[in-house]
């Protein structure tokens, strides 16, 4: 693969996400409320992968830039290309959700990155999360409260992945540490476990994420990925995430949803964002329904599968 040419900046800040056009205007809301709240003592550099947004939204994204935050979309079509094909697509997952574990070799400027989910709102300072030390670990991320509040899911990680549940980080919002992946060859174990197994998975990348990753894990407090859970609690979060099914778009009187609307009032997307609502309607929810009750089904037919983790690896 060949590195995408994006300068490195002195005292940047590095964070990345990944989109299509579809997920664009939820970006686009999470940008803002990055910027908001981040701290105006460091540089911010936005790096939006894809494999082709439009210009037009390109460019409504970039006009976000100022003093302290500079804005480019990288393109990585031809970077995938050889491997897009074998890459398993989920009902809640689309071909972004990849492109994360490509970075180490598309940015080697870089030793230490955020990266961050689309369905977000940042509510503190990123900065903060970003200085983090993570010692010698790959990476840092959340428990993945969604999986450990659920007897199914928690029996996939365990059963299916190898993992706890209470071991398990959610990847949509993590500190990864480049300069280990690259020592340790993180995306060429991953490139060799897809074109050898390809394992059976509910939560594509980020369950190779945990596996490759295992026992080298600093686990971060809640705050920084506070699903909209009524169960957890967390008083005072710093980043609310939207998983799954848990969309403000969709069911805007949602817990927590309040902050997603905040900044999507301001948003040159606004008007796409509340077409998307007034488009739930009742079917829509019913599929979602569906949808949630298909994925529980699917872990459960994983559990048995002898195409995972534990039984191809783990078990030899």
């Amino acid at each position: 693969m060949t590195n995408l040419e994006i300068k490195k900046e002195k005292n940047e800040i590095p964070i990345f996400f990944s989109t299509d056009n579809n997920y664009a205007p939820f970006l686009d809301v999470a940008l803002r409320s990055l910027i908001f709240n981040a701290s105006k003592e460091f540089m911010y550099h936005i790096v939006i992968l894809h494999t082709g947004v439009d210009i037009e939204i390109q460019n409504k994204i970039k006009t976000l830039e100022n003093n302290n935050f500079k804005i480019d979309f990288a393109n990585v079509s031809n970077s995938i290309k050889d491997i897009e094909h074998k890459l398993p697509i989920e009902q809640h997952f689309g071909l972004a959700t990849w492109y994360r574990l490509f970075i180490q070799n598309l940015f080697p400027q870089y030793d230490k990155i955020l990266y961050l989910d689309c369905d977000i709102v940042v509510l503190g300072d990123i900065s903060k999360l970003y200085f983090t030390d993570i010692e010698e670990n790959y990476v840092a991320g959340v428990i993945e409260h969604w999986i450990l509040n659920s007897p199914i899911f928690s029996r996939y990680t365990k059963e299916a992945v190898g993992i706890e549940s209470n071991k398990y980080i959610n990847a949509g919002i993590m500190i990864i540490n480049l300069q280990k992946f690259r020592e340790n060859k993180i995306e060429e174990k991953f490139i060799e476990l897809i074109n050898k197994y390809n394992f059976n998975v509910i939560d594509p990348d980020q369950a190779y994420i945990n596996f490759l990753c295992q026992g080298k894990i600093k686990y971060l407090p809640f705050e920084w990925n506070r699903t909209p859970i009524e169960i957890v609690d967390c008083e005072n979060p710093k980043i609310v995430h939207y998983a799954l099914s848990f969309k403000p778009w969709q069911k805007p009187d949602m817990f927590l949803s309040q902050y997603f609307w905040n900044y999507a009032k301001s948003s040159p997307f606004y008007n796409t964002i509340m077409k998307e609502k007034n488009s739930f309607d009742e079917l829509a929810f019913l599929k979602k329904e569906r949808a949630g009750i298909d994925i529980q089904i699917k872990a459960i037919e994983y559990i048995e599968s002898d195409n995972t983790f534990k039984k191809k690896l783990i078990a030899l």
